[in-house]
């Protein structure tokens, strides 16, 4: 018996990954099964469900959120079962392997690629042969050799879960905080094959699709295609929509590829574009190749013709960044109007070359997962803190889509400066990041913008009706239904937009569709 598991983040994340393996075992799939669990579980329970069924294999994928819990299962599972093989896969695993304790207390670790190696090594096992080597480098086959796992996602990962799906491996880009830098180039599935695969899903009920290509429209011919059979689903049945995820590079928007994201209705497009920074300089530290003019342009060109939604990435505490020039980038990434702008920290992942800049720029890593910076040269270790509250309060306050009306009034005319002003007192005033309930934002930022140190500064300045007029209108488009006590029976609203009603598409994007 061979079990194939790991912790997701949620449990609307369905791991591509095992079932990627599962659909590869070859003549050894009756005797395996898939087990997903979530972080933060007990690990006594995990532990538990996994020897339920004897297993004589367990292999667990290990990703930088779950490598700290999985670490604990494995010391569990070889206390309980010592005769249990533990195989670990992922790409927390796969670099740097030596240096790691989860890595020393399993029998076995495959780098890179499983799809072929785990499957070969299950045989070996199971056979009682005597295997010399603990870390087996993953081979690399060609794709279309691979069989592909969608027919693995079940009923209920259909309803419930996002389906996480790939027309391509790799990238041929080198930005050195990524793990995509290792690769030498970006591999197509066969795309026949690949669309057959996802016109089942799509004819099973799947209605939210993930793709997890590192650069969706690198290849402008598959872009197309994927795309017309998306919009030929959304033809056959707009009442029924889909709503699909692509990871864009943003300075590669042919006019074909134009015309297709054009037709694209509200609610059902989702691009995520990773600018990262909008630093020149920071840019060739990273070896990132972005033209930002053109970048700029066609984001612009995104939010002004078409109805995608637009989620972009900026990383704080990049080797040589300063507060100053990342507000700066922020400000004028704000001006370009993403939907969304999403501000990570900057992480070392294992075996990226972002290692090679760690004394030339005094980065100061955290030794235990996520290895967030604490501190470089640049920004100072209570910086680097009020950049990461920063971030939490934005996704918040921003990015959730519940403030359309009131957020200009703190934004105002320097929105880096004043966000973060309202952060620091948010933080000052709560000690909390996580936890903040609606209507508690709501009194937060009443709070806020009605202070005497807010109103007598000249950009936010704003009269109390107006304040409270912006409140309500979002309050009321929110859903909610309770009443914000600061808000008097005569209070007029002026711009009430129409409460989000329940919809197949995710409500958050839903949210930016009214623009």
């Amino acid at each position: 018996m061979i079990v194939l598991a790991t912790l997701n983040a949620r449990y609307a994340h369905a791991s591509l990954g095992l079932r990627s393996l599962y659909a590869n075992l070859g003549e050894l799939q009756p005797a395996a099964h898939i087990q997903e669990f979530v972080i933060g579980a007990k690990t006594e329970v995990i532990a538990e469900k996994l020897l339920a069924s004897g297993p004589r294999i367990v292999g667990l994928g290990v990703y930088i959120w779950n490598v700290a819990e999985t670490a604990r299962l494995v010391a569990l599972l070889k206390t309980i079962s010592p005769q249990t093989v533990i195989v670990l896969g992922g790409p927390e695993v796969s670099h740097e392997t030596d240096e790691q304790e989860i890595c020393r207390r399993a029998d076995y670790v495959i780098t890179g690629w499983g799809d072929v190696t785990f499957a070969r090594l299950c045989r070996d096992i199971l056979a009682g042969k005597r295997i010399l080597t603990k870390v087996h480098v993953g081979e690399q086959p060609p794709l279309a050799e691979l069989a592909m796992p969608y027919r693995h996602y079940d009923d209920e990962d259909i309803r419930h879960r996002v389906l996480y799906v790939e027309a391509s491996r790799g990238c041929p880009f080198k930005c050195e905080f990524c793990l995509s830098a290792l690769d030498k180039t970006a591999w197509a599935f066969p795309l026949d094959a690949f669309l057959d695969e996802i016109a089942s899903l799509y004819a099973r009920g799947a209605r939210q699709f993930k793709f997890v290509d590192r650069t969706f429209n690198l290849n402008v011919k598959n872009s197309l295609r994927i795309l017309s059979f998306f919009l030929e689903k959304l033809a056959q049945a707009p009442q029924d929509p889909v709503f699909v995820h692509f990871e864009v590079v943003p300075d590669h928007l042919p006019d074909a590829l134009k015309a297709a994201i054009a037709k694209f209705p509200p609610a059902t497009l989702q691009f995520e574009i990773g600018l990262q920074t909008l630093n020149p300089q920071i840019q060739e530290h990273i070896s990132r190749r972005t033209d930002l003019a053109l970048a700029e342009a066609n984001i612009r060109w995104l939010k002004q013709h078409s109805q995608a939604h637009l989620h972009v990435d900026l990383i704080a505490g990049l080797p040589g960044e300063t507060l100053e020039s990342f507000g700066e980038g922020f400000d004028r990434l704000l001006g370009w109007q993403p939907d969304e702008i999403q501000l990570g920290v900057l992480k070392r992942l294992r075996g990226t070359p972002i290692i090679r800049h760690t004394e030339a720029f005094g980065m100061r890593y955290n030794p235990a997962p996520p290895y967030n910076v604490l501190a470089t040269a640049a920004v100072d270790f209570s910086s680097m803190q009020r950049l990461s509250r920063f971030s939490r309060y934005w996704d918040l306050l921003a990015n959730a889509g519940r403030f359309r009306h009131t957020l200009p009034l703190v934004l105002g005319a320097a929105p880096f400066h004043n966000f973060m002003a309202l952060s620091d007192w948010l933080y000052a005033t709560t000690g909390v990041t996580h936890r903040l309930e609606l209507e508690r934002l709501f009194r937060l930022l009443h709070a806020w913008l009605t202070a005497p140190s807010t109103q007598a500064r000249p950009d936010m300045a704003a009269d109390e009706a107006r304040i409270l007029d912006c409140l309500h209108s979002d309050y009321q488009a929110s859903g909610a239904r309770g009443r914000l006590h600061f808000v008097t029976e005569k209070s007029q609203i002026t711009s009430v937009q129409e409460p989000i009603r329940r919809t197949p598409n995710p409500v958050r994007q839903l949210r930016h569709a009214y623009r």
